[in-house]
């Protein structure tokens, strides 16, 4: 099974370590520094021009990417 996370970007479920929300999450400082950490490495996909609302983290062939969405932690939930 597939997740739309908006745009052109599709996930596979097994491919999907976590979703969360942008507002509860960015509040911890070890979530901050891991956000800053995977901007740096490069490994940050925005998915819309607009303020994302969650951000799901994946892993596919070894290597971690953060996508930030618009949609919300809880819409993405309702579609898995």
């Amino acid at each position: 099974m597939y997740l739309h996370l908006g745009g052109d970007v599709v996930l596979r479920y097994a491919d999907i370590i976590g979703i969360f929300d942008m507002d509860h999450a960015s509040v911890s400082r070890r979530t901050r520094d891991f956000l800053a950490c995977s901007q740096k490495a490069g490994d940050v996909v925005s998915v819309s021009e607009e303020l994302p609302k969650s951000f799901v983290v994946a892993s596919a062939k070894g290597r971690t990417t953060v996508f930030l969405t618009q949609i919300s932690s809880a819409t993405l939930r309702r579609r898995m």
